[in-house]
């Protein structure tokens, strides 16, 4: 049987049933900090898998492509900080002061790897150049994100130090991604046969640590804090700064000279951000009562820009 169009994706139907169980059984008390403590131990198993899946030849292969590199993460970690920053006096009367810190760290995220590559893909574009930039993007994400959330965030009082939110996320995040790469002789051949695993630690560990977040979020009175017309308005917010950002990437890449097979790269990996990425890290950063008010606008930049990303690969696949 055909999947309807109209159908999100199951990775989306998952993190909505996720919210809807944490609404409505939200985790509490000794429950709470177990699932709290499970989250850690299934984000460091899953940057260990990636740092065991990441090719380095496939990194090294992209290398030469600087430029286009250096243009992905200038749009990525200066243009949309940039652009967060320059909306805030139309976004604070729209949004509460705990969801604009939420778009702002949106803005200050690493691109995405997985769509980022695939879509680059499909619509024909340079692959092993985007290969090689969403992975800078992602390992660079580590330093610099935790730096912009405080030199960018310090005055709403989220945030702690910028040492120590790096601290945590090198001990969290990219210990074990170096530990994956340093065992990746000995589990490449079991990565590449049992792909599905890795897909399946992704997908658990982000919807675990989403649980988490709302759960706490919700017990905190989050739903009486975010009516339903405030969801929409961060849905066209995300609309508004995704469509700026690809039209800022497309124009750029074709003033400065690039050719069709790059500048479909610097779209799909300079317009994109992680929730990969952006849920561990916002656990670390961010007071746990927080992370789900501040969750919730990448959350629905996420599955907008996934669907726009879908529709504009094809587009460019029939070129």
């Amino acid at each position: 049987m055909q999947r309807p169009r109209f159908l999100p994706d199951n990775m989306t139907l998952l993190l909505l049933s996720v919210i809807l169980i944490a609404s409505f059984f939200p985790a509490r008390n000794h429950v709470a900090v177990v699932f709290d403590q499970l989250s850690v131990w299934m984000i460091a198993l899953l940057f260990f898998m990636h740092g065991a899946k990441l090719s380095r030849e496939a990194v090294v292969s992209g290398l030469t492509h600087w430029r286009l590199h250096l243009l992905v993460l200038t749009v990525t970690f200066v243009a949309f900080p940039v652009m967060g920053l320059v909306l805030k006096p139309v976004l604070l009367p729209l949004l509460t002061p705990e969801l604009y810190v939420g778009i702002l760290f949106l803005c200050m995220l690493p691109s995405t790897v997985q769509s980022s590559i695939a879509f680059t893909s499909v619509a024909r574009g340079n692959v092993s150049a985007a290969v090689c930039s969403a992975s800078a993007s992602n390992l660079l994400g580590i330093f610099i994100t935790p730096l912009l959330v405080s030199l960018l965030l310090k005055t709403h009082g989220d945030s702690g130090s910028s040492l120590d939110g790096m601290l945590k996320i090198i001990v969290q995040l990219l210990l074990p991604f170096i530990a994956g790469q340093l065992a990746r002789p000995l589990l490449q051949a079991w990565i590449t046969k049992h792909a599905h695993v890795l897909k399946m630690v992704d997908q658990s560990s982000i919807l675990l640590v989403v649980f988490v977040a709302f759960s706490e979020a919700v017990v905190q009175g989050l739903w009486a804090q975010v009516p339903s017309v405030m969801l929409l308005t961060i849905l066209i917010i995300s609309g508004v700064m995704l469509a700026i950002i690809m039209g800022l990437t497309m124009f750029v890449s074709r003033r400065l000279g690039f050719n069709k097979e790059d500048e479909i790269t610097i779209v799909f990996c300079g317009s994109k951000k992680s929730l990969a990425s952006g849920v561990p890290m916002a656990k670390v950063l961010f007071a746990s009562g927080s992370v789900g008010m501040v969750l919730l606008p990448l959350m629905l930049f996420h599955q907008l820009q996934l669907m726009v990303c879908a529709v504009l690969a094809q587009r460019y696949a029939k070129r």
